[in-house]
């Protein structure tokens, strides 16, 4: 069986830091929503053990893969659990990779989570997607959310969802061609990390912001460039650790207008936020599954 699977972007509406944790991972409440906009996974079932990744990812250490550490992890816990259609669950897996690396709108981690979802089905396993969260934040803090595949109010390290239903604009989101270390930005002495811990409530009648713009665009001089040139036109924010901005449109004609006018050194795109994911929109189509 060959199904190519659908690994969507997001962005972090806003993100406040709250503190520091002993483990060093940070306590935030971020709201995420997804993006029309994905990568493609193709993956083919096979039935002797073997995960193979066909596409080459010249930019990640393939040891750091978060692909084929999904895929492996959950191939462990199936083993382990004596679940799946047969012994030798495996994959080929393919990408069309069109989300930047290190731009902070969840790339690595949506391919992951699109394993994790797409594997359990092509191997029948049945695991619930609360099982595959708790799999899924073993390897990064944005995973669950993909795998949830619901607009949602982040909370803790990532693990506490609260689902949310934001107004589903039209984006430009932009990008300058350079990649941000997410530990780059979380280990800053500046980056601030007291940000009082809100209300949900209280957070969506405020004013949106991300505790990691001030440090990136500190950082990163084409991050403060890009920043300034994008506020000519429209209230624009940092997604993540960056380096991706987005900014907000009512209509998607007025968003591509800004588009065309981005200088050579951005890359750019134009999509809607919407508020469930399409990797389970695809799922939920998925009827006939044949081996």
């Amino acid at each position: 069986m060959t199904l190519t699977w659908p690994s969507p972007a997001k962005l972090n509406l806003f993100l406040y830091i709250i503190s520091r944790r002993s483990d060093d991972y940070h306590e935030l409440q971020t709201l995420f929503q997804f993006l029309n906009y994905s990568d493609k996974i193709m993956i083919t079932t096979r039935n002797d053990s073997q995960i193979n990744l066909l596409t080459s990812m010249q930019d990640i250490d393939p040891k750091k893969n978060l692909i084929i550490k999904a895929a492996r992890l959950l191939q462990k816990y199936c083993y382990d659990n004596k679940l799946g259609y047969q012994a030798n669950l495996g994959a080929d897996i393919r990408i069309r990779k069109i989300l930047p690396i290190g731009a902070g709108i969840g790339g690595g981690s949506s391919n992951a989570a699109t394993i994790f979802i797409a594997l359990n089905t092509h191997w029948e396993s049945s695991i619930s997607d609360d099982i595959l969260a708790e799999l899924g934040i073993s390897l990064g803090a944005d995973i669950p959310i993909f795998i949830q595949g619901k607009a949602a109010f982040s909370e803790g390290i990532g693990e506490i969802l609260t689902p949310v239903f934001p107004q589903e604009k039209w984006y430009l989101v932009t990008h300058p061609k350079i990649k941000i270390l997410t530990s780059k930005i979380f280990q800053d002495p500046e980056l601030n990390r007291n940000s009082e811990k809100r209300s949900l409530v209280s957070l969506l009648q405020t004013p949106y912001f991300n505790d990691c713009e001030p440090i990136a665009r500190k950082r990163f001089y084409k991050i403060e460039q890009l920043a300034s040139w994008l506020l000519q036109y429209a209230p624009s924010r940092l997604t993540g650790t960056g380096a991706c901005f987005f900014s907000e449109f009512k209509t998607q004609a007025d968003a591509l207008k800004i588009l065309n006018k981005t200088p050579s050194w951005v890359h750019g795109f134009v999509a809607q936020g919407i508020n469930e994911s399409p990797l389970h929109k695809f799922r939920a189509g998925i009827t006939d599954i044949s081996h």
